[in-house]
């Protein structure tokens, strides 16, 4: 655990069932014209833009089919240019959200969207401001309304990478649980899902600090108490708003800590197969801590890390005295109560371990698991997944 830390966040956050009314005069503030991008339902966008409007804003529409790739914010920003956008709104799940983190920052910065990817491009740092952005979840999974990143598809290079910079924090975070209401099973179960990993790899990573630890131990409680039951029933207002708490802190913690091997392979599987970002995180969450746990164990074996894990596991459990193993067991039974698919029903195969292997280790990610993995630690992951 490090004792010298930042935390970074969003400007403002607005929490809260109704929030959603108290957008318009907020988004005034920043401007006349806004861009609103959203998912591929665009229905969900009438109560913000009839908020909007009453405060006498213009807006256009940008919407994100699936997950963003680079060529949806190169056209997300020459529609705003069009438009004259003066700032950008999203509300959606992390794609949306993404788009719209991606776009706000290249309408204020010169040059190509390549200019500044990590892995596949040249890296460079942000230099301006992004344009004023305004995120809205209506998932409660990604945490993307509180991190300092934009994850993106370059489908020639079959692989998801990030736009990262401290610029890209919105101006204003606005979670309102109760656009969450509507989320079908599955995505609630893939989307809660990915909210517990990004609340449990930063309570264990190589740079987790007592901030973080605070937001992921409350965290971790809700999600567990809340999982199944809104899994259940959608409708499950209590449910709904731990999940959206969870979600939110499992942002907070990531950004401001970091993530470890289950998020180091979900960036690289996303890039090759359809397959959504929690239920590659949901399918990989007990292999990845089960082999942190086996190495930890053969190389550090007196360290604070497996003491961390044996705390998430009494938060999963809500008991005083629960092993790690117990955890793992705990979110082996999670997933198949949640119909959470392996990843062999994505289309992965052994033959695809190497290759993912050699991508997965260039990631941001990996630099903060708890500890280095070998190649071969690494491969057993994805293979006992499969």
């Amino acid at each position: 655990m490090t004792t010298r830390f930042e935390f970074a966040t969003a400007t403002r956050i607005i929490f809260g069932p109704g929030t959603l009314r108290e957008i318009g005069p907020v988004a005034a503030k920043f401007g006349r014209r806004a861009l609103v991008v959203t998912g591929q339902h665009t229905r969900r966008v009438e109560r913000l833009l009839a908020t909007l409007q009453e405060q006498g804003m213009a807006t256009a529409i940008f919407s994100v089919p699936g997950e963003p790739e680079v060529e949806t914010v190169r056209q997300g920003v020459a529609l705003a240019r069009q438009q004259n956008s003066e700032l950008v709104i999203s509300i959606g799940g992390g794609s949306a959200l993404d788009a719209g983190k991606a776009i706000a920052a290249m309408l204020a910065n010169k040059g190509d969207l390549f200019d500044y990817l990590e892995i596949i491009g040249c890296g460079q740092p942000l230099t301006e401001p992004s344009a004023p952005f305004i995120a809205i979840p209506t998932t409660a999974g990604t945490g993307s309304e509180v991190t300092r990143n934009a994850v993106l598809g370059s489908p020639a290079h079959r692989l998801k990478v990030s736009l990262r910079s401290p610029l890209l924090l919105p101006k204003i975070a606005l979670v309102d649980p109760e656009l969450t209401y509507d989320l079908p099973p599955a995505a609630t179960a893939s989307t809660g899902m990915d909210a517990l990993t990004q609340l449990i790899e930063p309570f264990v990573c190589s740079r987790a600090n007592p901030m973080v630890d605070a937001l992921c131990v409350e965290g971790i409680r809700r999600a567990a108490q809340s999982l199944r039951p809104v899994f259940s029933n959608g409708c499950n207002a209590a449910a709904r708003e731990d999940m959206a708490l969870a979600s939110l802190f499992g942002g907070l913690a990531l950004a401001n800590a970091g993530l470890g091997v289950v998020h180091a392979f979900s960036g690289p599987i996303g890039g090759m197969f359809s397959a959504p970002h929690g239920g590659i995180c949901a399918a990989l969450l007990p292999q990845g801590m089960e082999a942190n746990l086996r190495a930890l164990r053969l190389r550090e074996p007196a360290g604070e890390v497996l003491r961390r894990y044996d705390r998430v596991a009494c938060l999963l459990l809500d008991v005083s005295n629960a092993k790690a193993e117990d955890g793992i067991a705990w979110l082996r039974e999670l997933a198949r109560d949640l119909k959470i698919p392996r990843l062999v029903d994505y289309g992965v195969a052994p033959q695809h371990i190497p290759e993912l292997v050699d991508k997965a280790v260039r990631t941001s990610s990996m630099k903060t698991n708890p500890l280095t993995l070998t190649r071969e630690e690494l491969a057993e992951v994805l293979a006992s997944a499969l």
